[in-house]
Formats: C-alpha cells, sequence, structure tokens
C-alpha cells in the first residue's frame, strides 16, 4: 500500500507533479482541493465566500481525514491544509509526507499567472502577493517542515522539466 502526500506553499506544484507522479507510477491521483470542490458541488472559491476560512477548513479536515484512507495514491493537499487543525500529525501518521520546496521568486511568478483561481489571492496586485508570500511562508514553514522528507521543485514550467522532476523524485525516494 503506497500513500504519498504533497504539501507545500501555493503554487508549488502540487497538483502538477502530483499527477504526473501517480500518472508514472501507476497510483491514483487526489487533489484535495478539487475533492472538495466535487464533494460539495461549489468552488474553492464559492465555499470561501459562503463560509470563510474558518468553514473551509474545517471541511477541509473532514475530507483530509476521508481522502487519506485511500490507498495507493498520490495526493496533492491545499497549500494550508498541513497549518490548520492537527493535519500535519495526521499526515505524517497516514502516508509519507513530502514538502515541495520552492523559492519565493518562483512562486511569484507561478501565483501571479493563476491568482483568479486562489481565493486568497485574487483581489491582491503583483506587491501585495509578493509579500502575501514572504508572511505566509513564515508562519507555515514549520509546518511544512515536519514533513518526512523535502523535494525541491522549481523545475515544473514545461513538460519536460515535469518529466525530469518526476525522474528525479523517484530516483530521490527509491520509486
Amino acid at each position: 500500500m503506497t500513500r504519498i502526500i504533497l504539501i507545500g506553499f501555493m503554487g508549488s506544484g502540487k497538483t502538477t507533479l502530483g499527477r504526473a507522479l501517480a500518472k508514472a507510477l501507476g497510483l491514483t491521483f487526489i487533489d484535495l482541493d478539487n475533492y472538495i470542490e466535487l464533494r460539495h458541488c461549489k468552488s474553492i472559491n464559492r465555499i470561501f465566500a459562503e463560509r470563510g476560512e474558518e468553514g473551509f477548513r474545517k471541511i477541509e479536515r473532514n475530507l483530509l481525514h476521508e481522502v487519506c484512507e485511500f490507498e495507493d495514491v498520490v495526493i496533492s493537499s491545499g497549500g494550508g491544509t498541513p497549518c490548520f487543525f492537527d493535519n500535519i500529525d495526521y499526515m505524517n501518521q497516514q502516508g509519507t509526507t513530502i514538502y515541495l520546496q520552492v523559492p519565493n521568486e518562483r512562486l511569484l511568478t507561478r501565483l501571479k499567472i493563476a491568482k483568479s483561481r486562489r481565493p486568497l489571492l485574487k483581489d491582491k496586485n503583483d506587491e501585495e502577493i509578493e509579500q502575501f508570500i514572504i508572511e505566509q511562508m513564515q508562519r507555515r514553514e514549520p509546518f511544512y517542515a515536519k514533513a518526512d522528507y523535502a523535494f525541491t521543485a522549481d523545475r515544473l514550467e514545461d513538460k519536460e522539466q515535469i518529466a525530469e522532476s518526476v525522474a528525479r523524485f523517484r530516483k530521490q525516494f527509491n520509486l
């Protein structure tokens, strides 16, 4: 039974790398945010708007517990998932957690492109996004650091880089 749980800041590549890794390993891929949207028939943005972050985090925790029961999976958590309740400890008990590390500059580049899909960023300009990354990373790093392992995920910008990252990931973790 294999259960790999990818954690890291938004834009770190959890979904991109997770999907490619699961395919390469013949495992099922589960993106926790997508799973939440499917189960609640609402976008993450809408859940945030209706319930606020606290309400969203409760839903997220409940569904994290659900997906962490699945076997032979690669799970992409939300960027904040490890930082609330006892989630990081629970994830560490349920599978192998891997923190995808990406320099702040690369996160900024990725997040500026995708900010409309991110409820915590959608109304921020580039400078505010940069400040948000710095502040949130300071808060979240202690939780991310509790992962079993870390992996540098700064090269996921095209199919070739993704394939190279999957190969490097498999080699690093003997998969």
